[in-house]
């Protein structure tokens, strides 16, 4: 194996890591918020988006890129979060074509009492995953970034 090799097979086995963790952070968050709350981690992070907006809104393809989701699984994402009552569509002034997406107050409300759950779960899970042997550099390595 030559040094291009050995490159490959790192970045390869950091990716394998990066994604061993994000599975697990992501399966626990999802039981738990559905569980408690009824929401997905996508549409707990596309609430979360939105209230971190201060009061203002985001166009569709801005939440489509924070919820990692292409434009049409956005769309039926914001559909289903507007019939609950969680979101609501605003045609732009501006361009008759641009939509934005802002929360409701029942939105809002859900996302309050979510968030601790959600950040205890995230917490919870991260210790678990330094336990794994695999896996705790990156966790030490988020955890520091965190922290600083």
């Amino acid at each position: 194996m030559g040094i291009a090799d050995d490159a490959v097979e790192i970045r390869t086995q950091g990716w394998r890591t990066l994604a061993a963790v994000h599975g697990m952070i992501e399966a626990a968050l999802d039981k738990a918020l559905q569980r408690e709350h009824e929401l997905s981690i996508v549409e707990y992070t596309v609430l979360d988006a939105l209230s971190r907006q201060d009061g203002w809104h985001m166009r569709m393809q801005q939440l489509s890129r924070a919820a990692a989701l292409s434009a049409s699984a956005t769309t039926r994402l914001v559909t289903r979060l507007e019939n609950r009552g969680l979101l609501t569509r605003i045609l732009c002034a501006d361009d008759r074509r641009g939509i934005y997406t802002e929360l409701t107050p029942a939105g809002r409300a859900l996302l309050t009492k979510a968030r601790p759950l959600h950040d205890e779960v995230l917490r919870t899970t991260l210790e678990e995953a330094r336990e794994v042997p695999e896996l705790a550099g990156l966790v030490n390595f988020v955890s520091s970034v965190a922290a600083s």
